[in-house]
């Protein structure tokens, strides 16, 4: 984005003056509640317009954008959709710095209001002029001295340090009202629905260098450009240092495509985005409430040095219900040391439990809860507490909220508090979170916000974090390769002997092989390699070959051969009638190891979607995959190997032989690479490649790849 526009949009948050075009006298209208809002918190100069002119809300009104005499930065439009294009040709007279569209319809209408929308799009941009919306609730900033509240929504929100921008306008006033209540404030609020011009990614640069931003949080429902998208997103998180969440809609499996690899069948639309905002260190969340849980933690609390969990409770039921939630989350209950069982002696009953839920008891006050907080959180064996208080008859709550905060302060570890219940706690909670303590109903909320701020603290850690370098690749060969398959049509299907010379050229880990047309061919082949050997039949019309009869293992010398090569030929004619055979393709048996697949989808719009997970025959059926978006890191592909949930099995599971987890790292982002460098590759599996002992490497077993122009 330019600097300009950078500056532009940073006036839209900061304006001197503001324009509603579509002011209205008429209570319960947009025109009016979008007036009403900026007269009752904005600090500069409103100027409403409307045909009409008059005074409205006891502000003057002029009859035009243009009739104003003086500048003005910012305009709200809430005019109906057609008559936007005559207010976008007077801001540009005007020369205004931006332009928020309330009005609908435009292309979430149909295609009549596609057309007007990109119309929209090409007179702002011809203007310079940063637009957001249309079809959205508009703009707030809550800073004092500012208070810009460009929108709609019912009231301005509470100034905080956790921008919020959202593709969804009737999601932002239940957002507004649900963070009210949870005490909650903003540094900038967006609502930018249609994204005709300013878009997600353009915010997100924008808010990357906010100093009033600590924490971003989105609403999305598509991302408009992936690569800059991830620049932009990689550089908030790992040098800006701040957290993005994001509730991305549309999981459901609807959006998948049905191709003819393993890969595309099993990636999703949403797997796609799973994997962009994984390598754009952009946490995933699934609903509002988590998405709130894991802001009001990171926005008052450091992140946690490790995973160990110190729990503090009056009751032992909640104790063990944030235990189980720890265990859950992937945490671990510190083990408190005896020099801090020590200390708690003194000031604790001799009823309460010292161990890890430390259990102060039921007729815990104020000076009790404020000894153990401060005894267990200087332990050196605590990452992190949780503060549980359920009220009892003698619980003094309020001054146990007063108290933890000035218990914690300094010790550099996050605390959070679980007050469960509601109206009895209430008034200990406001004073927990008014001094930056966040408070969860209950334990189980309060312990996964933990879980997801240790798994945010090691993605930050992650190091790895450069593109791979191939330099003994031969690009230029394989160029040519692809351009002779592709000399006579379209597409190509490569088999696993068309593969093996694009596979060559990127120095993937290929068996002995031949290719034989005949039976005595088979024979000599199999002579020739001199060990046992895998015949699998070279089709187009046979995708899966294993299940037709067309894979036959552990072949042993010529005659078996001649007797294999028939085989074949009669199984694929009965399972696959009518299949051309383009021969036979004979490949040395590799030795023992673990089968897993590795694969290549080409997305639409964010391009190659890599895959890994166990392999073999029942890969569809397990779903034990990982997805991540070309050119990957290193620690990307890593990463992608050691999420799948069979993981143990390549680690050395039950005492069986470490595999290679180097050299299929290797492999993995050689095939990255490959589909990187050479567009045409549209679809691309291996299945199963063979990883062997830790020392020996890996084998291509079998491959195909779906060149396209």
């Amino acid at each position: 984005m330019s600097a300009d526009k950078l500056a532009k949009i940073n006036k839209m948050f900061y304006p001197k003056s503001v324009a509603v075009v579509g002011a209205s006298a008429r209570p319960g209208s947009v025109g009016n509640d979008l007036l009403k809002n900026l007269v009752k918190d904005f600090t500069g100069k409103i100027f409403p317009v409307n045909p009409k002119g008059g005074e409205i809300l006891g502000v003057k009104a002029y009859t035009s954008l243009l009739e104003i005499p003086e500048e003005v930065d910012l305009v709200a439009v809430v005019v109906p959709a057609k008559a936007v294009f005559d207010v976008v040709d007077q801001c540009r007279e005007k020369k205004v710095n931006g332009i928020v569209v309330i009005s609908a319809g435009f292309k979430e209408t149909g295609h009549e209001g596609l057309e007007r929308e990109q119309e929209l799009t090409r007179k702002v941009q011809e203007a310079g002029i940063p637009l957001v919306g249309p079809n959205c609730l508009g703009i707030i900033n809550p800073e004092a001295g500012v208070k810009v509240n460009a929108s709609f929504a019912s009231k301005i929100c509470e100034e905080g340090t956790l921008a919020f921008i959202s593709q969804s306008g009737a999601l932002c006033t239940s957002v507004l009202d649900y963070a009210q209540a949870r005490q909650m404030g903003f540094s900038k609020f967006v609502s930018f629905g249609n994204k005709a011009d300013v878009k997600e990614v353009d915010l997100l640069e924008y808010l990357a260098d906010d100093p009033k931003t600590k924490v971003i949080a989105m609403y999305l429902e598509n991302i408009s450009d992936g690569k800059r998208f991830r620049e932009i997103a990689s550089k908030i998180f790992w040098e800006k240092h701040k957290p993005i969440l994001c509730l991305k809609s549309g999981r459901s499996a609807e959006g998948a495509k049905a191709v003819s690899s393993h890969t595309g069948s099993l990636a999703g639309s949403d797997r796609v985005y799973d994997a962009l905002l994984a390598q754009s260190g952009v946490q995933r969340v699934n609903t509002v409430a988590e998405l709130f849980d894991l802001a009001s933690l990171y926005t008052t609390q450091p992140l946690p040095k490790g995973r160990r969990l110190a729990i503090i409770t009056n009751a032992g039921g909640p104790g063990i219900m944030a235990t189980d939630a720890a265990v859950a989350a992937g945490l671990k209950l510190a083990p408190i040391s005896d020099e801090t069982k020590n200390a708690l002696r003194d000031k604790m009953p001799e009823a309460a439990s010292l161990r890890n839920p430390v259990d102060v008891l039921g007729d815990a006050k104020s000076d009790r809860y404020e000894a153990a907080v401060t005894t267990i959180m200087n332990d050196p064996n605590v990452d992190m507490g949780m503060v549980i208080l359920t009220p009892q008859s003698m619980t003094d709550t309020d001054n146990i909220g007063a108290n933890i905060p000035k218990a914690i302060a300094g010790i550099g570890k996050p605390v959070i508090c679980s007050f469960m219940g509601a109206a009895d706690v209430q008034k200990g909670v406001d004073v927990l979170v008014s001094q930056g303590v966040p408070n969860y109903s209950f334990p189980e909320a309060g312990v996964n916000a933990l879980g997801g701020a240790v798994r945010l603290a090691e993605s930050k850690e992650m190091g790895g974090r450069q593109y791979a370098t191939l330099t003994d690749c031969d690009v230029e060969k394989a160029k040519q390769v692809i351009d002779g398959y592709l000399a006579g049509g379209h597409e190509k299907y490569l088999t696993q002997a068309d593969c093996r010379a694009l596979f060559e050229c990127y120095k993937l880990p290929l068996l002995k092989s031949g290719i034989a047309t005949t039976a005595d061919q088979a024979a000599e082949i199999v002579a020739g390699i001199g060990s046992k050997v895998v015949m699998k039949v070279m089709s187009a019309d046979v995708v899966h070959k294993f299940d037709s009869g067309g894979v036959l293992l552990n072949i042993e010398g010529p005659e078996a051969a001649r007797a294999g090569y028939a085989k074949i030929y009669e199984n694929v004619a009965k399972s696959v009638p009518g299949a051309k055979i383009d021969g036979i393709l004979i490949e040395q048996m590799a030795e023992k190891g673990v089968e897993v697949i590795l694969g290549c989808n080409r997305d639409a719009s964010f391009g190659p979607l890599m895959m890994f997970g166990l392999g073999g025959t029942l890969v569809e059926l397990l779903k034990d995959v990982t997805f991540r978006l070309a050119p990957m890191w290193k620690s990307s592909a890593d990463n992608m190997i050691r999420e799948i949930k069979a993981f143990k099995v390549l680690d050395g599971y039950r005492g069986a032989p470490k595999c290679d987890i180097a050299a299929l790292t290797d492999t993995l982002l050689r095939l990255s690479t490959m589909v990187v460098n050479h567009p045409e590759i549209a679809e691309c599996d291996i299945n199963p490649l063979i990883v062997h002992a830790d020392g020996k490497g890996c084998s291509v077993a079998d491959s195909r790849v779906m060149l396209r122009r």
